[in-house]
């Protein structure tokens, strides 16, 4: 059988052993990679599309670097957070899971991740965790009381390997429940007794159904076997999930071996891990509803994946703001390539691209690759070469507009078509390359920018014929407020000749976050709307408190930042612009895309004091899981 040609090498930062290591597969050729998914009893937060967007560029990396990759991400569709929001709403527990296992396929969509080799859920395989659970019994690492069975942490002496932790200090109650029935206040549950109303399966202990922890032990082995390159997920599974799979998987099969155990960074909001069960999340959806979700996805990706991320406003804004103007120069580069078809066409392989876009071409190419394949470095890509690249695109677009030889403008071109190329391999890889057309996109940006703004294409269009008014009356006062009044709500008006046209921009002073105290079941009003700190509030900042203001008399259920993405360049199409004078949570029932939410569609962030994009050399304690084993 013959095997992918690996192309390069990879270094990854094992948790296990605290260091960065070479990627050295089990198999030649072959990744197998497996990444605790989410438990699917609500929509997912931008939390989770940290975890997802990170593991993705994992993903997408090792088959640009030719390996054959089988990704495992499952579902936990079996869990006490399940079985207790099917309750409140008086809904079968498998069905309110299958929905959301929906909801959180759309929402990865949108984010652009690629769908992994293999989606289990966890009531698909009962069986396999039966098997599981009776050999780990067999071997001498469980018992059984009453119908449930547990893990003894005692007789398995690596407890505590991944995450530091001493047995001595896993205290009864801190991460699994009081039950003076157990032998070890720390061991964990593998099978749970049947209760009423909840889902249940037949077994040698009774019927039941699985723990948490076993649940992924036994789907990592059923896809990967029990010896196998990558194991993913937030720091926060550290410990117990992860720390609890090792034991168990070893318990059953003593071979079991994992090379690489990978954890991202939280989102933070208030310096607190963003969590459903905290209640301090904003979802995947309702962001996506005012910013485009690759705007989500750059934002996500400008900080280090082991470094966290605090979110705010201000950053996502600066982030929709980079993508617009990249999907700006690639489709100027388009444009500009397609008035000259036929110079491509005339070189027959004659002319050679400039010796400054060879360089330009071989720097984003080796930087590239240099700074992915050392443990995923995205924020250098998309905050320094990538932007060179999108600089010189647009340098080279106006000089194409400018009388030239035949000889020179066939340069320009053959130098422009491999550098495009060269980006979009690029942006592939970052997993920011839409399959839409490049106008599609921003156009879609553009309606992004116009909701968060309050405002209508009309609206725009008479604001423009009102200031060309001002400017005929040469009342440039006048004119220059609207067009300082737009950019505070992130429209920028541009001078383009005798034209004038408009594009979204990050306010020219953000609106000020506002801080929200939610709980996940909470009936509380809004907090109030933070002041800006400096200067007079912006007129979307004044929106946002009104807005805020009617909630609160009509509504009683409201309820290391990275450093900056650097911008491109301002796109060739823009280069000659005259310099003028001038919620609460959703029930769980599915939530359509276009449905507005409440706290003014959370258009208002916590204030947030900007983190580091450096990496941490150290893992800490995000996915959504159930930190606590009940009996």
């Amino acid at each position: 059988m013959s095997k992918n040609k690996v192309v390069g090498e990879l270094q990854l930062y094992n948790t296990m052993t605290k260091q960065k290591e070479l990627l050295k597969p089990k198999e030649e050729g072959k990744v197998g990679m497996y990444v605790c998914g989410v438990t699917t009893y609500d929509l997912s937060h931008i939390g989770h599309a940290r975890a997802y967007v990170a593991f993705d560029v994992l993903y997408r990396q090792l088959k640009y670097l030719g390996y054959e990759v089988v990704y495992v991400r499952n579902f936990t569709d079996v869990d006490d957070k399940i079985i207790r929001r099917a309750n409140e709403l008086k809904e079968d527990p498998l069905s309110l899971s299958g929905r959301f296992c929906d909801e959180f396929l759309s929402d990865m969509a949108d984010l652009n991740c690629l769908l992994p080799t293999h989606q289990p859920r966890v009531s698909d395989h009962v069986e396999q965790i039966k098997e599981m659970i009776t050999e780990i019994i067999k071997n001498g690492c469980a018992y059984t009381l009453d119908g449930d069975v547990y893990f003894s942490v005692d007789n398995f002496p690596n407890y505590g390997r991944l995450s530091g932790r001493k047995l001595e200090d896993n205290r009864a109650g801190e991460r699994v429940a009081v039950d003076s029935r157990k032998k070890n206040p720390a061991d964990f549950a593998l099978w749970k007794a049947a209760k009423p109303g909840e889902p249940n399966w037949d077994s040698p202990w009774g019927s039941g159904r699985p723990g948490w922890h076993i649940e992924c032990s036994a789907m990592s082995a059923q896809y990967l076997t029990h010896s196998f390159d990558i194991h993913g997920g937030g720091m926060d599974l550290i410990f117990p999930h992860h720390e609890n799979e090792i034991a168990q998987s070893c318990a059953a099969c003593p071979e079991s071996n994992i090379s690489f155990w990978l954890h991202n960074g939280f989102v933070t909001a208030n310096d607190e891990k963003m969590s459903k069960s905290v209640g301090n999340f904003f979802t995947i959806r309702e962001v996506t509803k005012l910013y485009h979700p690759l705007a989500l996805r750059y934002f996500l990706l400008g900080t280090h994946y082991r470094s966290p991320v605090n979110y705010s406003i201000s950053m996502i804004e600066t982030a929709s703001n980079a993508l617009f103007k990249l999907y700006q120069t690639l489709q100027d580069c388009k444009d500009a390539l397609a008035l000259l078809p036929d110079r491509k066409e005339a070189s027959n392989g004659k002319t050679k691209i400039s010796a400054a876009a060879k360089e330009c071409i071989s720097k984003l190419h080796n930087e590239f690759e240099a700074k992915l394949s050392d443990d995923l470095h995205t924020p250098t890509i998309l905050n320094s070469t990538l932007q060179e690249a999108l600089s010189y695109i647009n340098n080279s677009v106006s000089q194409l507009k400018k009388k030239m030889q035949q000889q020179q403008q066939l340069v320009f071109v053959l130098s422009l078509t491999e550098l495009d190329e060269e980006v979009k391999r690029v942006l592939d890889v970052l997993g920011l390359l839409s399959s839409s057309t490049y106008s599609e996109v921003l156009q879609q940006l553009k309606d992004k920018a116009l909701k968060r703004a309050g405002l209508t294409e009309e609206d725009i269009l008479k604001t423009i014929e009102e200031r060309e008014q001002a400017r005929k009356n040469k009342d440039y006062a006048r004119s220059d407020q609207l067009r300082s009044d737009l950019e505070a709500k992130g429209i920028a008006l541009m001078d383009v000749g005798k034209d004038t046209v408009w594009r979204p921009c990050a306010p020219e002073q953000p609106a000020p976050p506002v801080e929200q105290q939610k709980s996940a079941t909470s009936v509380q009003q809004q907090q109030p709307v933070h002041t800006i700190q400096q200067g007079k509030p912006t007129a979307q900042a004044q929106q946002v408190q009104s807005a805020v203001q009617q909630q609160q008399s009509g509504d009683p259920n409201q309820t290391e930042e990275p450093s900056a993405p650097c911008v491109p360049e301002q796109p060739a199409a823009q280069a000659q612009q005259e310099q003028s004078a001038d919620d609460q949570q959703q029930p769980a029932d599915s939530v359509p895309k276009d449905q507005p939410t409440s706290l003014v569609e959370k258009l208002m962030f916590s204030n947030l004091e900007q983190l580091s994009a450096t990496p941490p050399e150290q893992a800490g304690a995000s996915a959504d899981k159930e930190p606590v084993e009940t009996p």
